[in-house]
């Protein structure tokens, strides 16, 4: 029977590590968690323990190894249209207001999981151009995220049915999707097309990326230590044009992080204006 046990040393140094590649902390007593995520990768790299795994990761000797690891702890299910505040907010508030500007619009998910969130994004979009055409001729959304993994999936846009349950609508379902086979179903291309995936480390410089007029960079924060949220707030303020937006999670705060923004309250909700 594989060995799965992890003993103390090795989970503050598989901690450690994690930390230093992607700024991600994971506390103290999440054992089962790293378990639960690095388990399958066991067998699928033919090893003969968990403690094998985390010497060949720490150790930089299996690169393959490591990426996986990394993927593995980074990957999050979320939900479409997650606190569906946000996308009112930039359905009403946000795109009429960047619109005035007469240039194209750029969005920057910064995240983007499984993809719920940059298509969410892209489908409220195309709703406000429904009911308001001509508002909207130019606007593109950046999706990025640490997996290589999940961007492969995001790309595809194929889904199943559990999946598409999570806070998707029927009638949004109908509109934006088509039969992929086998109970799952696919992101109709006019959709696809308005959303590009890249790969992002937010620890890296994201000067490649270009400027944004809004950036969602939702429940991301809450896994950085303090240092690491000032940092890639602070950054994320050098990508966003003047007077850009910033929407966190619902349970996240610039408090005590950066000066860079002033808070601005929707009802529900807040959001966050470049100063």
């Amino acid at each position: 029977m594989t060995n799965i046990a992890i003993t103390e040393q090795e989970y503050r140094d598989f901690c450690k590590y994690l930390e230093g590649k992607c700024g991600i902390v994971l506390g103290d007593s999440k054992q089962y968690l790293v378990r639960s995520r690095l388990s399958p990768l066991i067998s699928r790299y033919k090893l003969a323990s968990i403690s094998e795994l985390f010497q060949l990761v720490l150790t930089n000797r299996n690169r393959d190894l490591a990426v996986a690891a990394i993927d593995a702890m980074t990957t999050n299910e979320t939900l479409w249209f997650r606190d569906t505040y946000p996308f009112e907010v930039l359905a009403n508030k946000l795109l009429p207001e960047v619109a005035e500007s007469r240039r194209p619009i750029k969005i920057w998910s910064a995240a983007s999981s499984s993809g719920q969130e940059p298509y969410s994004i892209a489908m409220t979009i195309q709703e406000v151009q429904a009911k308001k055409p001509g508002l909207l001729s130019n606007v593109s959304i950046t999706a990025t995220d640490i997996s290589s993994t999940m961007l492969e999936n995001c790309r595809a846009g194929v889904y199943d049915n559990l999946a598409l349950s999570r806070g998707l609508s029927p009638e949004r379902k109908r509109q934006f999707f088509e039969d992929a086979g086998e109970g799952r179903m696919k992101v109709k291309d006019p959709l696809k097309r308005m959303v590009t995936f890249k790969p992002q480390n937010l620890m890296d410089s994201y000067s490649m990326l270009g400027k944004f007029d809004i950036i969602f960079c939702r429940n991301v924060l809450i896994y950085f230590s303090p240092e690491m949220k000032s940092q890639v707030l602070n950054q994320m303020a050098g990508n966003l044009n003047p007077g850009g937006y910033l929407l966190l999670g619902a349970s996240e705060s610039l408090t005590g992080l950066t000066d860079r923004f002033e808070m601005i309250r929707c009802n529900p909700g807040i959001i966050y204006k470049l100063k």
